[in-house]
């Protein structure tokens, strides 16, 4: 934190008032998660549709420095620094999403659609192999987007 607060011309102070934690930094860069607001901000009807359209098309326009990707590289050689960032990151998204996702189980949900993310950034994002590789973009935004929404919106009882 002390050498972007050096390269911003601030003190070290500021940064970690600002931001809080390195963690905190992070995620203020994380284009995914910036932009997340915006995604979210809606009907909440087409929001499967936004939300897996926005992901395909940010990692096919860039996946190799994707911060999640990087994230998810990254668990293999620091776990404990790759747990506080996903956590930091899940905690986030919870936090966007509850204003259209409601119920007791919205958590749950938003953590699930996490996760749905990562197995598709894993297959083809970075072991890049199988069906969801070899797919066109929008033909995995669309299915992404199907499975999206009984995420978020089918609730079991």
């Amino acid at each position: 934190m002390r050498e972007i607060a050096a390269r911003a011309g601030v003190t070290h102070g500021l940064v970690l008032r600002q931001f809080g934690s390195k963690e905190q930094l992070f995620l203020a860069a994380v284009p995914g998660h910036r932009e997340l607001d915006q995604v979210i901000a809606g009907d909440p009807e087409t929001l499967p549709d936004r939300v897996a359209h926005a992901y395909v098309a940010r990692m096919e326009a860039n996946a190799a420095v994707d911060p999640l990707v990087v994230l998810l590289r990254s668990i293999a050689s620091d776990q404990q620094a790759a747990a506080k960032l996903y956590s930091a990151m899940e905690a986030g998204s919870i936090r966007a999403y509850r204003e259209v996702i409601d119920g007791p189980d919205a958590a749950a949900r938003v953590a699930m659609l996490g996760a749905q993310l990562i197995g598709v950034t894993v297959n083809r994002y970075i072991a890049r192999t199988g069906p969801l590789a070899e797919m066109p973009a929008p033909a995995l935004a669309e299915h992404l987007a199907r499975v999206l929404r009984h995420i978020l919106f089918d609730r079991a009882g």
